[in-house]
């Protein structure tokens, strides 16, 4: 029986994959839920608000930032990103594990004042095939570009501050290294406590 849910906190640089990582595995792994973020920066063509992320403007924002009901909050590119404190309840209350999905600044924000949580780094194949992607999404300028492979390169030395790091060359391989991640912290004790009474465990 699971007796608390598990933080699972994925990061990476813009374009390495972590989003599409992160939805396909909450799409197939039971009791997993995935974090919706609030942030200032205007949606996507594809994207929905309160389903890819809430969107708010900076007033609201900061409002929330002075009230404390941001587990953990950064100023990324220009636009803020938070994650609010209702998602503790998921740890909480009902017993899911949950995944965020930030940025090393959040990242670190949580290590100080969360006990406990796996930390996943995503890494893209090489600085080359990252900017392909990022050029690939069609939804940032050329100079916007540089600005991300520019603090790419500042994230991913990052990656030795985390528990696990996937290598994003092939979508479905990544998937499945996320999904046995998720599996096996599940296996660890104390994540897990059997209900086998006879053993006298």
């Amino acid at each position: 029986m699971k007796v608390k849910g598990i933080l699972f906190v994925v990061s990476a640089p813009s374009g390495a994959g972590k989003t599409t990582l992160s939805k396909k595995v909450t799409e197939s792994v039971n009791d997993i839920y995935h974090s919706i973020s609030h942030t200032t920066r205007p949606p996507r063509p594809d994207e929905i608000n309160g389903k890819h992320y809430h969107f708010v403007t900076e007033n609201i924002f900061e409002r929330m930032i002075n009230g404390g009901e941001f587990i953990e909050w950064a100023l990324v590119h220009g636009n803020y990103y938070g994650t609010s404190m209702r998602n503790l309840e998921i740890l909480e209350k009902e017993k899911k594990d949950l995944l965020l999905v930030i940025d090393v600044q959040g990242a670190e924000q949580l290590r100080r004042k969360f006990k406990g949580g796996c930390y996943i780094f995503i890494l893209p194949p090489s600085m080359k095939i990252l900017e392909k992607r990022l050029q690939k999404r069609g939804v940032d300028h050329d100079n916007d570009i540089k600005k991300r492979l520019k603090t790419a390169e500042e994230e991913i030395h990052h990656y030795k501050t985390y528990d696990y790091t996937i290598i994003n060359d092939d979508i479905d391989e990544a998937v499945n290294q996320l999904k046995s991640i998720i599996f096996a912290e599940r296996c660890r004790y104390p994540n897990t406590i059997p209900e086998l009474p006879d053993l006298k465990l």
